[in-house]
C-alpha cells in the first residue's frame, strides 16, 4: 500500500515525539517536519533522521502544498485556527493536536470510524485521550452522570512551552469533551505538573457522581475498553478499577510512554500522539480504498 505523505507542524515535544511515531509506521511518510528554529532539538532530531525540515512555519505548506496530503498541526490552539483556514483552502486533511475546540473531536476508541469523513479532527487533550472513553463508558452503561471531575497528574519535564501556554484551552477542551461524550453537563477538568524528581507517569482518576453505579457490571467493561484502547496506546493501564469513595465513583489510570522522544515518564505525550498516529493511519487506509 502507498504510503500517506504527513507533514509535520511544530517541533516541539509533542511534535518531536509524533515524528519518531510516524517514522515507525508502516502507512504514513513524514515528508516535512516544520518549525520555526532550525537549531532546536526537534528540528535537530529530525534533520538527524534524514526528514526534510523547514523553519517558515505554515509558509513552508503554503509553498509546496504538494510535498503533503495530511498535516499534524503541534503548535498553539491560537495559531491552529489561522493554519486552518491556510489548510482548508489547500485542500489538506489535518490532524490538531492543539486545544483549540475547532475540528470534529476524535477519540479513537469511541468514533474513530466516524472521523474518518471529516477533514479536521481535533485530539482534545492528553487528559482527554485518557479519561474520555471511560467517562463515556459511565455514561453509556450506568445512567445519567450527574457530575464529573477528571485530575491528571503529569511529570513537570513532559509539559513544554506550547502547554503551558494553552494551560487555559487545555481545561475549557477537555471539559467540552466530557460532557460531549458523556452527557453529562456539568464536568471539571485539573491538571498538575508535577516537578517530583524522579519524573512521575501519566496519572489521570476520574470521578463520577451518579445514582447507582453497578460496579461489577462497570468493571467488566472498562477492562474492555482499557483492551480497546491498548492496542494503540501500549501503556495504558486500569490502576484503580471502578469504586465508591465519599459517595463518588472512581477510577484510575496511569499510561506510560515508549520512551520515543522523551522518557517513558512522559505518557502525556504518548496518549495523544499514539491516538493521532491511530487516526492518520485509518486516513490512509481509507485513502487507499479510494484509490484503489
Amino acid at each position: 500500500m502507498k504510503k500517506l505523505k504527513v507533514a509535520i507542524l511544530g517541533s516541539g515535544n509533542i511534535g518531536t515525539d509524533l515524528l519518531v511515531k510516524a517514522l515507525r509506521s508502516p502507512y504514513l511518510e513524514c515528508t516535512f517536519f516544520i518549525g520555526r528554529n532550525l537549531l532546536s532539538p526537534g528540528m535537530t532530531k529530525a534533520s538527524g533522521l534524514g526528514v526534510r525540515i523547514s523553519s517558515l512555519g505554515i509558509e513552508a505548506i503554503e509553498k509546496e502544498p504538494e510535498s503533503c496530503d495530511l498535516v499534524f498541526d503541534a503548535t498553539s490552539a491560537m495559531d491552529h485556527k489561522r493554519h486552518w483556514q491556510i489548510l482548508d483552502k489547500l485542500g489538506k486533511t489535518v490532524i490538531d493536536m492543539t486545544p483549540s475546540k475547532i475540528g470534529r473531536m476524535c477519540i479513537p476508541a469511541i468514533n474513530l470510524e466516524e472521523c474518518l469523513v471529516d477533514r479536521h479532527v481535533n485530539m482534545v487533550t492528553c487528559g482527554g485521550q485518557a479519561s474520555i472513553p471511560l467517562a463515556y463508558l459511565i455514561g453509556k452503561t450506568q445512567g445519567p452522570v450527574e457530575y464529573i471531575e477528571v485530575v491528571s497528574s503529569i511529570a513537570s519535564r513532559s509539559s513544554g512551552p506550547a502547554t503551558r501556554l494553552n494551560i487555559d484551552e487545555y481545561v475549557e477542551t477537555t471539559e467540552e469533551g466530557l460532557r460531549f461524550f458523556s452527557g453529562c453537563e456539568r464536568a471539571k477538568t485539573i491538571l498538575i505538573q508535577n516537578p517530583a524528581v524522579p519524573c512521575v507517569d501519566m496519572q489521570t482518576t476520574v470521578f463520577v457522581r451518579i445514582k447507582s453505579p453497578d460496579l461489577e457490571a462497570l468493571a467488566v467493561e472498562a477492562e474492555r475498553m482499557v483492551g480497546k484502547i491498548k492496542t494503540y496506546v501500549p501503556g495504558y493501564r486500569l490502576v484503580a478499577p471502578p469504586l465508591v469513595e465519599n459517595g463518588r465513583l472512581m477510577i484510575m489510570i496511569k499510561v506510560q510512554g515508549l520512551g520515543d522522544y522523551l522518557p517513558k515518564y512522559a505518557g502525556n505525550l504518548d496518549i495523544i500522539n499514539c491516538a493521532a498516529i491511530a487516526m492518520a493511519e485509518g486516513y490512509a487506509r481509507r485513502f487507499a480504498e479510494v484509490s484503489a
